[in-house]
């Protein structure tokens, strides 16, 4: 062990990005110019990552609220339509609900409880036990909800998702019928054509309510998977990982990033002689123990990575050896035998030394790291260098 340091993650200050930019000299200049104002060097295995909402405002990924009512009318006939399982939330939510009113009559909006998919509360388990409700079989009415558990604002927003996205429906000038239940079922005992808005849970869901006699289900990522009188789209995921961009707009997730990442990564290759591994991310993969949300609302943590970033870590626990292996050992003769397991380690995937280590892939490890460091307000850093990551006690 020489180096002090270890992993590095910095936020590096970018211009504001605007649509036509180009995204990869955009990403290079910038990780270039901050490594020369603040004497940095850069080293194969470095990690630079930018997030998806740079590409997608480059790219000109762009839908209005009449382009989503548009294609909802044309997909689910403007009747009466289900929308069942959707996240609470102003940016990435209610103005995709707005399209969705206004492409149909009525709307049987149907939440789940006692929180949605990424953790925001509608009511705290403790209430629902003292209501003697099971969440996982009673089905409410907005009244009985009301009733039972009055106005429940959000912690941290002070909303109440409930009256705020009732009133959204009808202010977009369709009939708005709240339900709660977890059940997916449950909503065609109101209508037969469903609208699934959940994330990651969504082709569970799919399948569930074909298999139960819906006439036609589709989910977020049915909505804007192709262009609508010239507007954004992403075939991929459709409306999944958008979020509001002004009141009747949405940026939607980027599309076809796999050869902008590549094209990241040679133009590094060409200016500073170093392989650097280079990914697009969108929400990382963590929990506010406060607020108990989980940051999980874009449908993928990686858009897309360069080759060197899949798989999972291949680590030793220190302390596991430490504790068993050399357990008799202390000071340099300690440093020494680990740092020689280290040398020898192999594949450790499944052997006690490895326990407690971290099992999961890099993209959303490395990636979960970026959104932290990048934040999602003010602070002007949309790419972030990852340095020392690949590292390990040895080097």
């Amino acid at each position: 062990m020489e180096r002090k340091i270890g992993t590095t993650s910095r936020g590096i200050r970018c211009p504001i990005a605007r649509e036509g930019d180009d995204v990869c000299k955009f990403v290079v200049d910038s990780v270039l110019s901050a490594a020369e104002s603040e004497d940095f060097r850069l080293h194969d295995r470095d990690i630079v990552a930018v997030t998806e909402s740079v590409v997608a405002r480059t790219q000109g990924n762009y839908a209005s609220v009449d382009a989503i009512a548009k294609d909802v009318r044309a997909k689910l006939g403007g009747e009466t339509i289900g929308v069942i399982f959707p996240i609470l939330s102003r940016n990435r939510f209610a103005i995709c609900l707005r399209g969705i009113a206004k492409g149909a009559k009525k709307v049987v909006l149907m939440l789940s409880y006692p929180s949605d998919e990424v953790g925001n509360e509608l009511v705290s388990l403790d209430n629902l036990d003292a209501a003697n409700v099971n969440p996982y079989s009673d089905v409410l009415t907005e009244e009985k909800y009301r009733e039972l558990f009055g106005e429940n604002r959000h912690p941290f927003t002070n909303v109440d998702y409930v009256q705020y996205y009732g009133d959204l429906i009808r202010e977009s000038g369709a009939e708005a019928e709240i339900i709660f239940a977890n059940n997916p079922r449950v909503i065609l005992n109101y209508t037969k054509k469903v609208l699934t808005c959940d994330i990651h849970t969504r082709a569970r869901t799919k399948r569930i309510l074909k298999a139960a006699g819906a006439e036609l289900v589709l989910g977020l990522d049915d909505i804007l998977n192709e262009s609508v009188d010239g507007s954004g789209f992403n075939t991929r995921f459709g409306l999944l990982g958008s979020n509001k961009s002004t009141e009747n707009t949405i940026k939607l997730f980027p599309n076809d990033c796999k050869d902008l990442v590549m094209e990241i990564q040679q133009k590094l290759l060409e200016k500073t002689g170093c392989h650097i591994e280079v990914m697009v991310y969108g929400d990382g993969a963590f929990k506010d123990p406060v607020g108990k949300i989980w940051e999980l609302a874009d449908p993928s943590v990686s858009v897309a990575n360069t080759p060197g970033l899949e798989g999972t870590p291949n680590e030793l626990k220190l302390k596991y050896l430490a504790d068993n292996d050399f357990g008799n050992l202390s000071g340099a003769e300690l440093q020494e035998a680990v740092e020689q397991r280290i040398r020898e380690k192999g594949d450790v995937a499944g052997s006690m030394a490895s326990q407690g280590t971290t099992p999961r892939r890099l993209t959303d490890l490395i990636g979960s790291l970026c959104d932290l460091t990048s934040g999602s307000g003010d602070k002007g850093t949309p790419v972030v260098l990852v340095q020392g990551y690949f590292d390990n006690y040895t080097m």
